[in-house]
């Protein structure tokens, strides 16, 4: 499949993957200036953002998106952040592609399986039902209904968009996401992966825990733990000057 991509700035391509319902233009701040030192890749995944849409949806398919977008653009040598979903997505496509990589940042991501915890989410998301909804402020209220806290709210509504006139739209393929809910919970095959990796880990967050390293280590054995105390699971988002902080050492810049 062909991604959609935002490039900026010169120098070694450092690719960014968005996690489960964000986008690309969750990080375009980061960007700015990542891209004083970097060619940045921002990315949409598969059905979200501006990529095409597809019932196909799953871990597999989205390293070879990427391994597509790679070898057309003609990259090595690559350098990789990759948040939640976007943190797994890199992980398995380093099974696979690990010769094209430098080195990666994997953002609050485990290796592990995790159980269903979007059910408010998907709710919500369906509540809103974009097809006979009158206004983005009506959105809003029927997602409130299932969702109180501002900033997810605030961050699922980045995604809503105007179809055409009078018409709303997810940015996301909801159905299909819903569908592959399970599948995208999933743990990541057992394949040792040899590329150098921080996991920058949330010190508010659950996704990462001290008992998960023993296993991270033996599939990664070059890997770095390092955590941002005061962020949960947005670490970016939450602490983005500590964030690009950690990011910049790690790159070596």
């Amino acid at each position: 499949m062909k991604l959609f991509f935002r490039a900026e700035g010169e120098g070694r391509p450092l690719l960014v993957l968005h996690g489960m319902f964000g986008s690309a233009d969750n990080w375009q701040t980061h960007a700015k200036t990542l891209s004083q030192y970097f060619k940045v890749y921002l990315i949409d995944q598969r059905n979200h953002g501006h990529s095409p849409h597809s019932d196909d949806f799953s871990y597999d398919l989205m390293a070879e998106d990427l391994y597509e977008l790679v070898a057309e653009e003609g990259l090595r040598d690559l350098l990789i952040i990759g948040h939640s979903m976007g943190g797994k997505t890199a992980l398995r496509f380093a099974q696979q592609y690990g010769f094209l990589i430098d080195r990666m940042i994997i953002a609050d991501m485990g290796i592990k399986a995790y159980p269903p915890h979007h059910d408010a989410v998907f709710a919500g998301l369906f509540a809103v039902d974009v097809e006979n909804c009158e206004s983005r402020k009506d959105a809003e209220l029927r997602l409130s209904k299932h969702l109180s806290d501002e900033s997810t709210k605030q961050f699922l509504l980045k995604n809503l968009y105007w179809k055409e006139q009078g018409k709303l739209a997810w940015r996301f393929n909801l159905d299909a996401i819903f569908r592959q809910r399970t599948e995208m919970m999933k743990a990541l095959p057992d394949e040792r992966i040899d590329n150098e990796v921080l996991l920058l880990r949330g010190g508010k967050s659950k996704y990462v825990l001290d008992d998960d390293m023993q296993a991270i280590e033996a599939m990664i054995p070059r890997v770095e733990f390092d955590t941002i105390e005061n962020a949960g699971h947005w670490l970016h988002a939450e602490a983005p000057v500590v964030f690009i902080e950690r990011c910049m050492r790690y790159f070596g810049e």
